[in-house]
């Protein structure tokens, strides 16, 4: 079951995709890369299939893209919407926080402040393409709480081996085999794209249970 609500904040109306599960034990929040919209590949499989497992998924259409833009607005607009989304949903089960790309970020930013229990980031920009010494390590280490980064194994954005090992803090590292920062898989690649949403959908599932329901 979905449903949908208009999210008002200081940078127009952002949009909320509710995907509701019937008993609750957590509710995800996320939101969409500066590519793309919430109907992003990963994004539309965890809302179709956490909602049996007992997890809310709440899909945010940031204000820029609801009025059509073709770019991002800058970061720290991004925060405010993912913030507005936290305060309207009013969630009474452990909330996680999260998104894809330039959602990642944000999550990561805006997490502990949200109160969540988590943060779910899906193809982190670790660094611009081309570009590792201009690293955004900071962001995902300051998140404050567990975080699961799933990151495709051909991400240009930052490859698996690219992040720290241990990684920082409380933080997991999921690969998502032969896949690009869209999560994307080749027709030879080593997975189908059926399978790596599989990859997707599972570890998110086992990382919930595991550090934020097994954690309250």
């Amino acid at each position: 079951m979905s449903r949908e609500r208009l999210v008002p904040t200081a940078y127009g109306e952002g949009r909320l995709v509710l995907h509701q599960a019937r008993r609750p034990l957590a509710t995800l929040l996320l939101s969409h890369g500066a590519g793309g919209g919430i109907e992003a590949r990963d994004l539309a499989a965890l809302a179709a299939a956490l909602p049996a497992q007992g997890v809310h998924v709440a899909l945010f259409e940031q204000p820029w893209r609801r009025a059509g833009k073709k770019v991002a607005s800058a970061p720290p607009t991004l925060d405010v919407g993912l913030r507005a989304a936290a305060a309207s949903l009013r969630a009474r089960v452990p909330l996680v926080v999260g998104g894809r790309s330039a959602g990642a970020r944000s999550a990561c930013r805006t997490a502990a402040d949200l109160g969540a229990r988590g943060c779910l980031a899906l193809s982190f920009p670790l660094h611009p393409p081309g570009k590792p010494e201009k690293s955004r390590l900071d962001e995902l280490a300051g998140a404050g709480v567990p975080t699961l980064v799933v990151q495709g194994e051909r991400d240009p954005f930052g490859r698996p081996e690219e992040f720290p090992d241990p990684l920082p803090g409380r933080t997991d590292l999921a690969v998502v085999p032969g896949a690009d920062h869209g999560l994307a898989v080749p027709k030879r690649a080593p997975v189908s794209e059926g399978e790596a949403m599989a990859i997707v959908v599972e570890s998110t599932l086992e990382w919930i249970v595991r550090e934020v329901l097994g954690a309250g």
